[in-house]
């Protein structure tokens, strides 16, 4: 699962998630940002990419390794 959150003051205010597949608000300013987010397919499709550039080529090499020193 691919997480991008946005921190402000030590306070998440917005979070992608790929299991939810949008952009998810925990503040007033998160949410207006959220809904912003989520109305631009060319952000949401940049952030939906990002799983497949992060997670499918990184984490068959550290699963390796995690279980390798384990």
């Amino acid at each position: 699962e691919f997480i991008r959150s946005v921190y402000y003051n030590k306070l998440e205010f917005t979070r992608f998630s790929s299991s939810v597949g949008k952009f998810v608000g925990f503040t007033e300013y998160g949410v207006r940002n959220a809904a912003a987010w989520n109305n631009d397919p060319s952000k949401l499709s940049a952030m939906k990419a990002q799983k497949e550039v992060y997670c499918l080529n990184h984490v068959p090499g550290y699963y390796r390794a995690a279980l390798t020193k384990s």
